[in-house]
Formats: C-alpha cells, structure tokens, sequence
C-alpha cells in the first residue's frame, strides 16, 4: 500500500468520523433532550461530551494534518479552488463546533446539578440548548460541503 493510499483513507475515515459524530450526538442529545427526564438529560450529555471530545476533537485535529500531507503528496495546491473553498468550510464548522463544545459541557453540568437536587432543568439550560440546536445546522452542512467537495473535486477559481 502507497503513502498517498494510507492517507487518503486516513482522511476519509476522519471525515466519517467528523460527519457521523457530529449526527450521532446531535441525535442522542436530541432525543435525550425531549423526555425532560432529567437523569437521562444528564447521563447522555455526559456520553456526548466524552464522544465529542475523543472522536470529534481527534477527527478534527487529524483532518488539516491528512489532508495538508495527501495534497502535498499527490501535488495539489492548498490554493486550488475546491480546496480552499474546503478550507473555509473547515473554519465556518469550527466557529460553530468550539462555542458547541463550551455549551455542551454547561448543559451537562446543569442537568447534572439538576439530578443531584431533584430539581428541574434550570432556564439557563433550554437557553443553552436552543443555541447547541441552531449551531448545529450550519456546523453541519459546512461538514457536508465539505465531504461533497472532496468526492467531486470540482473546479473551480476565486479571483
């Protein structure tokens, strides 16, 4: 097996891991979310921040890494268009997935609390949540654009 081979499928294993996460937590947190048991609320953003944080923060940290080494590799500039439009993506999934990461160890902290005390989910909590859901979808699609970039490889130029 080739360099080029191992590091393509590196990547794309990277990207799976980035797309299939991403989904996977934002279900189980969803449907967690929508019982309104607060024990269940806790232990599955506690599950959430551990995946997020061993797969997600892993695949996102591998994924510049690869793919810089496989465009070196095979001779493709980081400048071409469909990678530099990946690129950008890349950045736009980020500025939504650090403040995620931030949000989702707060959610799990206050359903947490909330467990403990036999209380109900604080306010502060559905805030929370309301902002994890709606930097989900652009966080999201950008990963999408992003596989989709990589499978077409389309041409393109920025001026």
């Amino acid at each position: 097996m080739e360099l080029v081979d191992i590091l393509r499928w590196l990547h794309v294993v990277g990207a799976t891991v980035l797309l299939g996460t991403g989904a996977g937590i934002a279900f189980f947190m969803l449907i967690a979310h929508r019982t309104g048991d607060t024990k269940l609320i806790a232990h599955v953003a506690g599950t959430v921040v551990l995946a997020d944080l061993v797969f997600t923060a892993t695949a996102v940290i591998a994924q510049p890494i690869t793919g810089a080494w496989l465009a070196h590799v095979i001779g493709w500039s980081l400048t071409e268009g469909w990678i530099a439009l990946s690129l950008g993506l890349y950045v736009l999934t980020g500025a939504f997935w650090l403040p995620v990461v931030w949000i989702q160890l707060r959610m799990r902290d206050l359903a947490q609390a909330a467990a403990v005390d036999g209380a109900p989910l604080p306010e502060r909590y559905y805030r929370l949540f309301r902002i994890w859901f709606a930097c989900g979808f652009p966080a999201f699609f950008a990963v999408m654009g992003v596989v989709w970039l990589m499978l077409t490889k389309p041409s393109m130029k920025f001026p």
